[in-house]
């Protein structure tokens, strides 16, 4: 099957060509940069050389002619510009930005955009809407964030009262371009909390969340620490109920156990997922609360693996395809 990037020159993009390269079912015919048109891939991209002949093609619907589907790996905003025409030719897309995450009012009023060409996606969280993503002509994939707190209470969401989620991502969830913010001496040896009650990636946790449990009361609150991959998040849980131990990590068996790209594990390190499509969780009682610390690839689980395994669920594929390789350790 033929599959096209929108927007290939980025970190999602570079990481959908890494993956994609070496997919048994899959062949990337066009890969788009405004910038870069015109050249091979290599040129920006030089730990790809060897592994494409391809170069660079300018943006545009018809140069996707010869696709089955599409990621679009482009800004929010500009998503919205390519995903409904995309559509209209009968190209299924998967979209790795937030505008189709949310409804469009609430997209409206947290990215502070007007929606041009609104579609009702499937939120693309594999583990819990695999069989609407089975059916779905255009699923939105979910921010790395999201992924990780999701993922970490999904099994005992319906017994939450309140859960605080503490997050520290690598820098790359930055994009890759530069700014004052990113810049090494203001990050080395240093931990930075932003956007600490105002993310947007909140919306995307009490949203799906929210479906299972409409009471529960959730607070997030992102850092950044000087690597370059990763997400760690500590999930402080308040229950409604009391739960033993055991009881909790029965629940996570039953809920994941057809899962395969999440782990359950004693403890949790980013080492221990680097690299990978894995989503690894540990689970601990303290007085009065639990905590669920879970561990992601932001590059990978957190956006460009997931979106190819929201691929192969799409095309009735079995989800460990092109996937199914162990973390790089150490």
């Amino acid at each position: 099957m033929n599959v096209g990037i929108l927007g290939a020159s980025g970190y999602t993009g570079a990481e959908l060509l890494r993956i994609l390269c070496n997919h048994p079912k899959a062949n990337v015919a066009v890969a788009t940069s405004r910038q870069w048109a015109g050249k091979d891939i290599w040129q920006l991209h030089r730990h790809l050389k060897g592994f494409y002949d391809l170069k660079f093609e300018e943006p545009e619907i018809k140069n996707f002619d010869e696709c089955d589907l599409v990621f679009t790996a482009v800004p929010h905003g500009e998503a919205m510009k390519f995903v409904p025409k995309l559509l209209e030719v009968g190209i299924k897309v998967v979209d790795l930005s937030a505008d189709y995450r949310l409804d469009k009012d609430t997209y409206e009023r947290v990215y502070g955009k007007k929606h041009e060409g609104y579609v009702e996606a499937v939120y693309g969280l594999t583990e819990l809407h695999r069989d609407e993503i089975a059916k779905a002509e255009l699923v939105a994939n979910p921010g790395c964030y999201p992924t990780g707190c999701i993922l970490a209470v999904a099994p005992i969401a319906d017994a939450i009262e309140r859960v605080v989620f503490d997050c520290k991502s690598g820098i790359t969830g930055a994009g890759m371009k530069p700014s004052e913010f990113t810049h090494y001496p203001n990050l080395h040896e240093s931990i930075v909390p932003y956007k600490v009650t105002n993310h947007r990636h909140y919306y995307e946790i009490v949203q799906e969340l929210g479906r299972v449990n409409s009471e529960i009361k959730i607070d997030f609150t992102p850092q950044v620490f000087p690597g370059s991959r990763g997400i760690l998040t500590t999930a402080h849980v308040f229950l409604r109920e009391d739960l033993s131990l055991d009881e909790i990590r029965s629940r996570y068996g039953k809920f994941y156990k057809e899962c395969y790209f999440v782990r359950l594990q004693d403890e949790v390190k980013l080492s221990y997922v680097r690299g990978s499509n894995f989503c690894d969780i540990a689970l601990h009682k303290g007085e009065g609360r639990v905590v669920v610390v879970s561990a992601i690839d932001n590059l990978i689980k957190g956006a460009s693996g997931q979106a190819v395994q929201n691929m192969n669920v799409i095309m009735g594929w079995d989800e460990k395809l092109g996937l199914n390789t162990p973390p790089l350790f150490p």
